[in-house]
């Protein structure tokens, strides 16, 4: 097999050339990060769990007409999808207060809000990924005003699909954080969906208990972030054949 091209390595993904013109492999990586990577970990397995829950909210957009860069699962760590220019702007909704918001405007944490709130935050990692609002974005050039537009769209569509596949699994969905692309279809460009959906981009709380599934297990040392992440895939169902024997064999996940 001829050795792959790496494009990029993030803090959760590493992106290879793909097999054809057009696309890309994305490989799960293990790693776990907060705090813009102060703090880091490597957790087995949160790769294989993150590309199964991805794939299956990814192919769930794609059936509501949602368009992704989703193309296949190829193995339990990789993806293939669609080569996009990424846009660096990370579209967050919210639903509930927790994280910064709590913080920055002094909401109590889990506090319903009264319709989603959209924020858009420039992805770099630098500046520590700032809030940033569309005159600034229109002032950087990241985005034009069309391109913000079919985003913000996007996410609000995208974010009304997630809470009810969250909530038929008993879970609350809290926040997500969302990243587009601008796809070459051959005949136009078009904005799609791109990175992952998984809980490392999204906090996901019990809905009875508030017990929470996400990235904010490692954040604030709440327990095992692979026994959170595993119980969000058992709740959809998507919990791979490798993983069930996890507690007793965890090399199973690598």
């Amino acid at each position: 097999m001829a050795k792959r091209k790496k494009l990029y390595e993030g803090k959760a993904k590493i992106l290879y050339s793909g097999p054809k013109k057009g696309t890309i492999i994305q490989y799960f990586k293990d790693d776990a990060t907060a705090f813009n990577a102060q703090k880091h970990t490597v957790i087995d397995g949160k790769g294989v769990l993150n590309n199964r829950l991805s794939e299956f909210f990814m192919s769930g957009l794609e059936e509501v007409d949602v368009k992704t860069h989703f193309i296949k699962r190829l193995n339990v760590r990789e993806q293939l999808v669609k080569f996009c220019i990424a846009i660096p702007i990370e579209v967050v909704v919210r639903n509930y207060a927790a994280g910064s918001l709590c913080t920055r405007i002094g909401l109590k944490e889990g506090t319903k809000l009264k319709r989603p709130l959209t924020e858009l935050y420039l992805k770099n990692d630098e500046l520590g990924d700032p809030l940033v609002t569309e005159d600034h974005i229109m002032a950087g050039n990241w985005a034009s005003q069309f391109q913000l537009d079919e985003m913000t769209y996007l996410a609000v569509r995208i974010n009304d699909f997630l809470v009810g596949m969250a909530y038929s699994a008993g879970l609350r969905l809290v926040d997500l954080k969302l990243e587009f692309g601008r796809y070459w279809d051959g005949e136009y460009e078009d904005i799609i969906l791109i990175d992952e959906i998984s809980p490392d981009s999204c906090r996901l709380w019990d809905f009875d208990t508030g017990q929470k599934f996400d990235k904010d297990v490692f954040r604030h040392n709440l327990g095992s972030l692979s026994e959170a992440y595993m119980e969000v895939a058992r709740r959809f169902g998507v919990l791979p054949v490798e993983a069930q024997d996890y507690k007793n064999n965890p090399k199973l996940l690598n």
